[in-house]
This record gives structure tokens, sequence and C-alpha cells, in this order.
């Protein structure tokens, strides 16, 4: 394992806890929300400029919507909404109890298909699920979690990373494509936890080499997996809870990272100032295009 390069804040944002950063290729502009701040965020890494765009509700996870617009996942499920964050149509209520269950990660599969996971708020019973959205509606493909999170898929498309948390545990499974289902789950990062190192699998992306880039919420740091589970490199972090990575830039060849400021400690706040900002970091190997939620699909 080499230490490599850290990263660099280019956006103060003093985000509450922010969260699922997505590449809009047609934009030439980041996504991000602030799910404690009930907000959608557009940063313009050209300009520096950013559009914050207020929601009734917490927001888990986004991404760009064929046609125009974007899925998300809030509190009370899956909607639809307009380019200016605007809530359209609820394409599929969280099943769950909403007092005490928000959607959390998600991710849009090679197909078009939304991906989208749920947070067991108490982290006590293991009632969070990982669920399909397509145009057969909401399907669970995986239950008794507590924080459904680190949603990525292969070069190929066809291995689904998927991690629960507070377990410390990032799973792989066989996915189809064609499908949309999962089978052969099997383990494939389970860290150990210290006393003085509480990291533990939070969002995360794959690069075009395959390897898995995963935020260490409490460690301070991402981490880059080989294929075959090998750690490869640790990046410093100025805030000590990341919570997800994502590709962009032109070329794929920046890595934009969220994080959280929300229920730190205050002297925690006072050594990472810049907890709550965005941060991004150049690297060698390029993420992987992201295809936009097909509502077809």
């Amino acid at each position: 394992m080499t230490a490599g390069p850290a990263f660099t804040c280019v956006l103060d944002a003093r985000a509450k806890l922010g969260e699922g950063p997505v590449w809009s290729a047609a934009d030439q502009a980041l996504y991000w929300v602030d799910i404690k701040g009930r907000a959608l965020n557009r940063f313009d890494p050209a300009t520096g400029a950013t559009l914050v765009l207020p929601l009734p509700e917490e927001i888990g996870c986004v991404a760009p919507r064929k046609g125009g617009g974007f899925i998300a996942g809030l509190r009370s499920g899956l909607w639809q909404l307009d380019g200016e964050g605007g809530l359209v149509a609820c394409l599929a209520a969280n099943p769950e109890d909403q007092g005490a269950s928000r959607f959390n990660d998600g991710k849009v599969d090679p197909a078009g298909r939304y991906l989208a996971g749920t947070l067991d708020e108490p982290k006590a019973g293991g009632k969070a699920h990982l669920y399909r959205y397509d145009h057969r509606g909401l399907a669970v493909l995986a239950g008794g979690l507590l924080t459904s999170n680190g949603l990525a898929f292969s070069p190929d498309g066809r291995t689904l990373y998927h991690a629960d948390t507070p377990t410390f545990t990032v799973r792989r499974y066989r996915y189809d494509p064609a499908t949309g289902e999962i089978s052969d789950g099997e383990v494939f990062i389970r860290l150990q936890p210290t006393a003085d190192d509480r990291g533990r699998p939070d969002g995360a992306a794959v690069d075009a080499e395959g390897c898995y880039w995963t935020a260490l919420y409490e460690g301070g740091r991402v981490a880059r997996f080989s294929p075959d589970g090998v750690l490869l490199s640790e990046h410093p972090v100025p805030a000590r809870c990341p919570t997800m990575v994502a590709f962009g830039g032109p070329d794929l060849r920046t890595l934009y990272l969220t994080t959280a400021s929300a229920g730190r400690p205050a002297d925690e706040l006072e050594r990472f100032p810049q907890s709550g900002g965005l941060f991004a970091m150049a690297v060698e190997v390029p993420g992987l295009p992201v295809p936009p939620f097909d509502p077809a699909a």
C-alpha cells in the first residue's frame, strides 16, 4: 500500500451531511446533496459557481434523468425532480417505516435502472434494504442492512459492489445487466476498526482499471482497492468524515469527494474547519462514464 496525494477543498460549502456526488457530462457540472441540509447542489468547476436548490425533505441520492431533470431518493421515496430540483412525481414510496428510514446511497446501473438503498436510523434492527427501481417498479435486492452504501459497478457492469457501513464490510455480487438481478454475494472488503481508527466504507466509485475507491467515514481518508480487494493506496482528507467519491471533469480524471460536519465534536471542527466542504483530487486512471437514469429501462 502506498500513501497517495491528498484531497484539496474546491468549495467550502459547510454542508451538514454532504453526500451523493454525481457528474453530469451533459452539464459539465457536479451535482451533490446535503442530506440534513435538505438541498440539491450544483457545482461548476470551470467557474467555481455553485447553486443550492432547497427541498422539502432529506435527500440522500440523486442522478440525472434521461430527458431532463433527476431521479432522487428522499425520505418518503424515489422522486422525479425537474431541472430546478422541484418535485414532479413520486415514482415509488419508501416501503419502510419513514419515521426511522430514509433513502441513502444510489447509483444508475449500466442499463439505466436506479439502485438505491435505505438507512435504518436506529442502526439496531437491520431493517434497511437495497432496492432496484425500473419500469417494473421497486424490487428488493438485499435486506437485513443497517446503512446501505458504497454502490458501484465494475467496468463490464457484471459486478456490483455494495457496503453496509456500520459493519465495516463491502460485498460484491454477480450482476446481470439484462435483468438487474444479483447473485453469488461474497465479502470483498472487511475493515478492522481500532480505538484510534473507526474509518468505515461509505460512498464509492470504480475507475477504468476496475479499482474500487471508498470514502472512509471517521477515517479522514479515501482508499483505493484492486479488483481482488488488495489495498493499493490511501489519500488523506482534511476532514474527519469523508462520505462519497465520484469521478468528474471532461476526462473523468478528477475525483470529487463530499464530507460531513453535522454532529461532529467542536475540537474536531476546529482542527478540520473545511468539514462539510467539497474536495477534489487529480487522478491518473480515469473513472467510468455514468449513464443517466432511463425511465424506460
